[in-house]
């Protein structure tokens, strides 16, 4: 049986700042493990800055929509992964870590009716977002656990879609 789904991984963020790049490091690991073990078709790993039109468009339509970005929250544990899912009947979520852009996004693309039937975001804890190429130590050692966290919750969700499940937990 063939299930059909669109499933966008976007990252946002900077790589020309350190660790706020952790989401486009994720995204070259997924195209790589992508080249022996494709992903389902209409999956679209991309990249985007924080504007809140380009982000719905990347994700407009989708069933699920991952979301990978790079947080400073006070006090920080770099490397230290957060996973956060919308519910869809709400447009925000309060105190949560997301960068402003992605909260606007979130905004307006509810009242829009253009979220994701499912969107989750992965947000990891910064050490060092000065200038400069490359992840410190702590977010770099996360990026493995990011991967397999993406490619569960694309396994996840398809199970669910093939079992005609709303709710890919009980998948």
């Amino acid at each position: 049986m063939s299930v059909s789904t669109r499933i966008a991984v976007i990252a946002v963020g900077d790589p020309s700042r350190h660790d706020a790049g952790v989401g486009g490091a994720v995204l070259s690991r997924l195209r790589e493990y992508a080249l022996k073990r494709p992903f389902p078709p209409g999956t679209v790993l991309a990249e985007c800055d924080l504007d809140p039109g380009r982000l719905i468009r990347l994700w407009d339509g989708t069933e699920l929509t991952v979301v990978l970005e790079a947080v400073h929250p006070h006090p920080s544990h770099p490397g230290r992964i957060h996973r956060l899912e919308w519910d869809p009947s709400r447009p925000t979520r309060s105190g949560t870590l997301l960068p402003r852009g992605l909260g606007e996004a979130v905004e307006v693309a509810y009242e829009l009716d253009r979220l994701p039937a499912r969107l989750v975001v992965y947000a990891v804890d910064t050490a060092d977002t000065s200038l400069g190429p490359g992840l410190s130590p702590s977010v770099g050692a996360a990026v493995d656990m990011l991967v397999a966290r993406v490619e569960d919750e694309i396994v996840r969700h398809r199970t669910a879609a093939a079992r005609g499940a709303t709710d890919p937990a009980t998948a």
